[in-house]
Formats: structure tokens, sequence, C-alpha cells
């Protein structure tokens, strides 16, 4: 793959991956919960699906999802129904749980295993992943060099950028929440954020392809 290509790769990745959406919303919300530190085990487990559905697009399962319906939502609406789950689990918070937990102020976070598992499901829920990557693949593919080289550089750029993105947004709520220290405006972030969850669940419950 020349450079020319390889820096368009990058840039249409990184594009698709910065656009704000469920996992990004996630990564928003654990750093303002947990901090950037913790949140790496939340892009851990976002990075480890994102190289799952690339891999099963390689491998076919994307041209499934385009020709079965059934097959597609019933993904999206497990997906959407977990989005709602978490909103309404913030709607209903406590206003400190928005304060990081290295100021001391938040209550006791959850176990790393637990933030990986939630960001995994989280991006699993989102099929529209493994379409995007189905389409966007053979576009960078060359079919006059081997294939499993360029395929593992193509998911390994993904995995980088996926897990620069989520840190990006992870420590962009680190940075925002400095800024909400009265008890009544974290109450009302906290409300704002799990609205916007449950947004995001209904969104993409009642989305088509």
């Amino acid at each position: 793959m020349s450079f020319d290509f390889m820096a368009l790769y990058v840039v249409t990745v990184f594009v698709a991956s910065i656009i704000p959406g469920p996992s990004m919303l996630l990564a928003l919300t654990h750093g303002m919960q947990y901090g950037p530190g913790r949140t790496m085990a939340s892009a851990l487990g976002n990075v480890s699906v994102t190289i799952v559905q690339a891999s099963v697009s390689m491998a076919g399962l994307g041209a499934v999802l385009i020709a079965s319906e059934t097959v597609f939502r019933t993904i999206q609406w497990a997906g959407a129904a977990y989005l709602i789950f978490i909103g309404i689990s913030l709607f209903r918070s406590s206003s400190t749980d928005v304060s990081p937990f290295e100021s001391g102020l938040g209550n006791t976070p959850p176990s790393l295993g637990k933030m990986y598992v939630q960001a995994a499901l989280v991006t699993a829920g989102n099929p529209k992943a493994i379409v995007f990557f189905t389409a966007i693949f053979p576009q960078f593919i060359d079919h006059n060099t081997a294939f499993l080289p360029q395929f593992c550089l193509l998911v390994l750029i993904c995995a980088l950028i996926a897990f620069c993105c989520f840190m990006i947004y992870a420590l962009s709520g680190n940075r925002i929440v400095s800024l909400f220290q009265k008890e009544t405006i974290r109450n009302h972030v906290n409300k704002v954020m799990g609205g916007t969850f449950i947004g995001a669940g209904i969104g993409l419950a009642v989305s088509r392809k």
C-alpha cells in the first residue's frame, strides 16, 4: 500500500471513529466519572470488539448483515436496549457519581473488568461498524500483494485509532468535570448524560441500515 493510500485510510478511519456515537459517549462518561487512567480499561474493551468486528467483516459477516434484516435488527436492538439501560442508570444515579474518582468525591468505582465489559458490550451493540468495515476494507486492499499482511496492518491501524479516539473523549470528560463542582450542576450533568444515552439507544433502535 502506498503512503498516499495509507494516509487516506488513516484519515477515513479517524473521522469515522471520532464522530460522536455510543462508544465515544461512554468514553466521555467514564472519563468524567473515573478519570482517564481507569478509562483505559474501557478503551481496551472498545478496541477488542473493534478488532473482532474488523476481522469478521473480512470473513464475510458484513455481507450477511447487509443481506439479513433479521440478524442486523437483532444485534441493533440488543445494543439499543443496553444503551437505554445505561442511560436510565445514569439518570437515576446520585449527583456525586459524576465526580472524578481521583478527587475522592465519587462513589467506589466499578472494577476495571466491569468497565472493560461495559465498553465491549456498547461497541458490540452497533452492527453498523461491521458494515462500515466491509465497505471500507476492499478499497485499500492490493490484490497483487499477500492478503494476510495487509489485513493485519489495516486492523492494527484501526485498533490504534479506536484507542486514541476513545482516550481523547475520556480526557475531555476528565477536563470538563472539573468545571462542575457544585452539586446541583453535577446532578444536571448526570441527567443530561443519562438522557443522551437513552436518546442514542432509541435512535439506534429506530434507525435504518
